[in-house]
């Protein structure tokens, strides 16, 4: 896929990095200017969007700051609550201002009517995920419900609520991006808590348990989901964690697609992003370490059987319990910044680079270069011992695809795979590396004889 910016676009958006001049320019060129391809796509994934639209809709946005950044999107998002208002209304089920409140405040009644018209349904958004179109939807319904055309109708109705509903929580995601101002702060628990009524009301069509898990650290608090498969036998677990602005409601849509895989999964922010009161340091090994133990306790894991997938940033973290944990059996690590990545880049947007700030706590430009240089794991390479699978495109535009090359090639049982002409996480592959990381994970943490 294509991410690269030419030369005098890259050294534009560092020219207006250096003299804080973004938002001005913006104005005039439009927010999309200064963010790369790349995010175009991540979101049209999320939230099952025509890129072309979603591409267009970011090209109307024109500010950077929290309450017009904020205003543009949420006014979107609104709009898709609205269009799944309708779709539920003509069934009978919640009102227009009974989902409203879903996004303000825990209203159990709605989640209730909810599910009693979404569970059915739940099959189209774990195995096909959003779709672009009411089209697309209905071509789906009519080809796997097997109905009669009365039911097949109904079933369409919740099917596209529930797609409308996923394209809300994403755009109130895009909203949010990247944290850290009280408009983009509103955008992200109000995502959250439409996810949370969202996921409670497709669990009992999912065939899986959907579980909260919230763990108290050090002043902090570490919050996700937990999904097991049906039953009470313990199973072989995996924690996900993403990056700099990634959300568990990001991870746990595509995830769903794998939700018959036998495996437990375990979703997490990165510590400093979002609703974190703690800045991410090298510190920060610890949450981890304190979140696998907590995992390991748990009723349903096989605590002889752990993994760990982390993208981009969370890739990192990945890397890292791999060298230091003594709990995992295996992880991957995609797009993974490790060394290299923590040097100067050329291109890199103001808003990712305050992101950073706010995310490690810097003090300021040179503060952030000492703190993303102190999380090196250039040595810490040889000390994963432990199957590691290392995953980017070849073509990195935001981060070092050599960092994936070298941490690889450091591992002492490692698999590499760059996907060609591929960007940042290799999400122009995005399905496919997916599938070839759950069968990876599922080999490798096979069962094996453990203790009564």
């Amino acid at each position: 896929m294509s991410g690269q910016m030419s030369l005098a676009q890259r050294l534009l958006i560092s020219a207006c990095a250096a003299t804080r001049t973004t938002e001005l320019a913006a104005r005039r060129l439009g927010a999309g200017y200064f963010l790369p391809a790349l995010f175009v796509l991540r979101y049209a994934l999320m939230g099952g969007h025509d890129r072309d639209v979603f591409g267009g809709q970011l090209a109307g946005a024109r500010s950077f700051t929290d309450e017009r950044w904020c205003a543009y999107w949420d006014a979107i998002a609104e709009e898709h609550v609205a269009a799944a208002a309708d779709a539920l209304s003509e069934m009978g089920g919640p009102s227009p201002s009974a989902l409203q409140t879903l996004l303000d405040g825990d209203d159990p009644g709605t989640v209730d009517a909810l599910r009693d018209l979404v569970a059915p349904v739940a099959w189209m958004l774990g195995d096909h995920g959003p779709q672009p179109s009411r089209t697309a939807i209905e071509r789906i319904v009519h080809e796997h419900a097997g109905e009669s055309a009365a039911a097949t109708g109904q079933l369409v109705g919740a099917a596209v609520a529930v797609d409308e509903l996923v394209k809300a929580i994403t755009y109130l995601q895009v909203s949010a991006f990247p944290g850290g101002r009280p408009c983009r702060m509103r955008a992200y628990h109000r995502s959250r808590r439409l996810f949370d009524a969202l996921i409670d009301a497709l669990e009992p069509g999912l065939g899986i348990t959907v579980e909260r898990i919230r763990v108290p650290i050090d002043g902090d608090v570490v919050e996700g989901y937990a999904t097991f498969p049906a039953g009470t036998e313990r199973c072989a677990t995996v924690l996900i964690t993403n990056g700099l602005e990634g959300t568990v409601q990001e991870l746990m849509i595509p995830n769903l697609r794998y939700r018959d895989s036998g495996l437990g999964v375990v979703m997490v922010e990165m510590p400093g992003s979002y609703a974190y009161k703690q800045p991410m340091s090298s510190a920060s090994e610890a949450i981890y370490h304190q979140v696998i133990e907590h995992v390991a306790a748990h009723p349903r894991v096989d605590a002889s059987r752990m993994g760990f997938v982390g993208t981009s940033f969370g890739g990192y973290w990945a890397a890292r319990m791999a060298a230091t944990s003594t709990k995992l059996r295996c992880a991957v690590a995609c797009g993974a910044p490790t060394d290299h990545s923590f040097g100067a880049s050329l291109g890199t947007p103001q808003i990712i680079l305050q992101a950073l700030v706010d995310v490690t706590g810097a003090s300021g430009p040179l503060d952030l270069s000492r703190k993303l240089h102190s999380l090196s794991l250039r040595d810490m390479y040889g000390q994963i011992t432990i199957p590691l699978l290392v995953i980017n495109g070849d073509t990195d535009t935001l981060l070092s695809t050599q960092d994936s090359i070298d941490l690889a090639h450091g591992a002492r049982n490692s698999t590499l795979r760059l996907y060609p002409n591929d960007d940042h996480c290799a999400m122009g592959h995005y399905r496919e590396w997916l599938d070839l990381s759950q069968q990876w994970l599922r080999d490798q943490l096979a069962s094996v004889e453990t203790p009564a």
